[in-house]
Parts: C-alpha cells; sequence; structure tokens
C-alpha cells in the first residue's frame, strides 16, 4: 500500500498529538482512511478476501496504537472487517445461485429427479447471514436442513469456478461492494445526529424537567428536536468541571429558546429530586452495557439510581465497543494537564517541596472519563432505536465478529 501509507502516517500523527478528538470525527476520518485503503489495495489472485481484511487488520493496529483511548477508531475496523467478510459470503452466495440457475437451465429433467433440489437465493443469503450472527436456538435450527445442500452447493460451485477462471471480475466485485458498504456506513455515522433526534417527541414530554452534564453534541440535538416539536420542558445543565462545556450547552440551549438552569457539578445529588429524566452522552459504551463518559458522570448515575429517575445515554451505534471494561487490551482513561485545576503561576512555589526520599508533597490528577455500570443505566437510544443494557450484545453480534475483537495482522499473511 505505498499510495496510501502517506494518508495513513498523517491520520497516526493527528492521533497521537490530539488534533482528532471526539468519537465522531475519529470514526468519520478512520472510515474515510479505511476506504482508501480498500480501494488502493492490489487484489491477489487468490484468498482476496483475507489478504484485504488483513490490509485493513495492518493499518487498524497502527490507528488504534497511536490513540488506545479512542475506541472508535477500533470500532470503526471491526465494522469493516465484518463489512469484509459479509460481503465475501454474499458473493459466493450468489456465484452459487448463478450456478444452480444455469444447471437448472441447462438440463431440467436431472434436476426435476434430483434428491436434493437447488438451493433458492432467499435460503442461501439466510444462511449468509447466520454465519455471521450470534449462534441461538433459532440459528442452530435454522442452519439444520441447510448445511448439508449449502455445502453439496459450495463444493460444485467451486469446481465450476475453477473451470470458468472468472476470478479478476469477481475481486473487482468484492472491492467494489466492500467500498460501497463502508460509504454507506460514512452515511449511517453522518445521519446518526438526526436518527436519534427523531426519537426525542417519544423520550420528552410536556414540562419535563431534564438533567445533564457536560457537552454532548448528541444531547443537544436531541434536546433541539424536542423543542422543534414545540415540547416545552427545562433543563439543569451540570457545568462539567474542570472544563465548563456546560457552560457552552447552555449558552447554546437558551438560543434556541430553552429555560436552563446551571448548577455546579457537586450540586447535583441536590437537584436530583425535582428532575424526571437524566440525558446524557457517552465517549463509548462496552460489551456489557457499560458507558465510559466524562469525568463525574458516575456520580450523577448514582444520584440518579438513588431517587429513582431514569437514566437515559444517548449515543450513535459507532461508539458499541464489543469490548468488555475488564479486558487488559482497554484503555478507559486518559490523564490530562493538571493546568486545568491549578494555576502553574499560584503553585509554582510548592513545586520544590518534597518528602525526604525525593517524593513531591503535591500532586495533581485530572482524569478524562468515568465508567458507568449497565446497572445504573435505564435506556440506550442509538440511531437504530431504544434498547436496553441487556441487549447490547444482540447489538454487537450484529455488528462484528466474533474472531475480529483483537485486531492484529495474521503473521501468515504475505
Amino acid at each position: 500500500m505505498p499510495d496510501v501509507q502517506p494518508l495513513v502516517s498523517e491520520f497516526v500523527l493527528k492521533l497521537k498529538r490530539r488534533k482528532v478528538e471526539g468519537s465522531h470525527a475519529v470514526a468519520r476520518q478512520t472510515a474515510e482512511l479505511l476506504r482508501s485503503v480498500v480501494s488502493q489495495h492490489r487484489m491477489g489472485s487468490t484468498n482476496q478476501a483475507a489478504a484485504l481484511a488483513d490490509a485493513v487488520r495492518g493499518v487498524g493496529e497502527q490507528l488504534i496504537a497511536a490513540n488506545p483511548i479512542e475506541l472508535a477508531v477500533g470500532n470503526i475496523v471491526r465494522r469493516v472487517l465484518h463489512i469484509i467478510k459479509e460481503e465475501d459470503i454474499s458473493s459466493t452466495a450468489v456465484g452459487i445461485e448463478g450456478l444452480s440457475v444455469t444447471a437448472e437451465s441447462d438440463d431440467e429433467y436431472e434436476s426435476g429427479n434430483d434428491d436434493h433440489p437447488t438451493l433458492s437465493a432467499a435460503v442461501l443469503a439466510a444462511h449468509a447471514r447466520n454465519a455471521l450472527r450470534a449462534p441461538s436456538l433459532q440459528t442452530l435450527l435454522e442452519d439444520i436442513p441447510v448445511s448439508t445442500a449449502l455445502s453439496r452447493s459450495a463444493s460444485s460451485a467451486g469446481d465450476s469456478d475453477g473451470k470458468s477462471g472468472d476470478k479478476s471480475s469477481k475481486s473487482r466485485k468484492l472491492k467494489h461492494d466492500v467500498i460501497a458498504a463502508i460509504g454507506d456506513l460514512i452515511d449511517e455515522i453522518d445521519t446518526c445526529y438526526d436518527q436519534i433526534s427523531e426519537q426525542a417527541v417519544e423520550h420528552i414530554h410536556q414540562n419535563e424537567v431534564i438533567l445533564t452534564l457536560g457537552r454532548s453534541r448528541t444531547v443537544k440535538e436531541f434536546l433541539y428536536a424536542a423543542k422543534e416539536k414545540k415540547r416545552s420542558f427545562r433543563v439543569f445543565v451540570a457545568e462539567g468541571a474542570p472544563r465548563y462545556k456546560g457552560h457552552v450547552l447552555a449558552k447554546e440551549l437558551v438560543e434556541k429558546g430553552v429555560q436552563t438552569t446551571v448548577i455546579t457539578d457537586s450540586a447535583v445529588f441536590a437537584m436530583i429530586s425535582r428532575v424526571n429524566m437524566v440525558i446524557v452522552g457517552a465517549h463509548a459504551i462496552m460489551a456489557n452495557g457499560g458507558v465510559i463518559a466524562p469525568v463525574g458522570m458516575n456520580m450523577v448515575a448514582l444520584a440518579a439510581q438513588r431517587h429513582a429517575v431514569p437514566f437515559v445515554v444517548v449515543a450513535g451505534s459507532h461508539k458499541l465497543c464489543p469490548l468488555y471494561p475488564h479486558n487488559p487490551e482497554v484503555l478507559l482513561n486518559e490523564l490530562k494537564s493538571p493546568s486545568d485545576l491549578l494555576d502553574f503561576g499560584e503553585f509554582s512555589s510548592c513545586m520544590n517541596f518534597s518528602t525526604q526520599d525525593g517524593t513531591p508533597l503535591l500532586n495533581v490528577v485530572n482524569p478524562t472519563f468515568d465508567y458507568v455500570p449497565p446497572k445504573l443505566v435505564s435506556l440506550f437510544i442509538t440511531d437504530t432505536g431504544g434498547h436496553s443494557p441487556s441487549y447490547m450484545y444482540r447489538l454487537i453480534a450484529e455488528y462484528y465478529s466474533a474472531d475480529d475483537l483483537v485486531v492484529r495482522r495474521k503473521s501468515t499473511s504475505s
């Protein structure tokens, strides 16, 4: 990939220097880069899907290592790997269908007397989808009558493919389909705000009081949509120290005509009893339904649970991470500069004080994120609808393949 390597290096540098931050921006640029990787990849004569997936893994490794806290990078890499597998299985099923139809038209008599009739396109497509879905009783029962016939058809298709020798056109079609699917993924990322905002009127009712923390664009668009539908409600905005992004959100809501009250983070517990619902954004949604969110969010969730207030998380599906928070490869937090908390000029004189063994007396810790366990979350509102934390495993099965959870280039690949 000599042509695309400068683009990869440039994006890696941006991630390392934190020039690109935020799940939406990172996810979109990652998808665009991987689309370029796929389009400029030279397809081999054999095992095209594996070679394409290996190229994506190689780039994905570099991107994830550049900034591990941006979990959306890994999410998009895994989504693209899943897309490659889906398109490969789909093209194989279509090839089997075409060969079956040709055999049927050439020899109607033999087809009529065959004990194993030709599989329909619907059955083949269903089997392709089941191969990528998590195992369940339904999928196991669906697979029983199909597996034998599919293996017979696949073997005959393989023989016919060897005779036809039309592998180059198949590889071109695979690349074209993968590029088109990644384009759909980019459109999904772009429209996630609109998809989530359309559900606002179903959850925000007249004269309700809503609490949020800091600033989230998803929350902002969600509240905007409710206001445009003539919903009358009030918002308490916790300021989100030490970055005080809540001040920015409060100003944006007031400009839209939303009645807004700014409170300190420490006042959340005192005000939560007046609130009908807590609506917050997220940095990432983990496989167990837990949430990585701005620091202070766990305190808000605990206060909401104490007063039986629904705790609702709005987030796009690109933030759904197939990893668990206890996974050693997952970086859940990042420490920012102490200057957000203390002014260096005021405390410079304290920097020279230390214990006898040289340990400084003053330490400043400024974490970026909190972890909210799934038991504190009432509902997730994504671009695919509302889901409970216990449903996350089904969404993960739809978006990701189990063998792609660890993005690592295969050593056997050339």
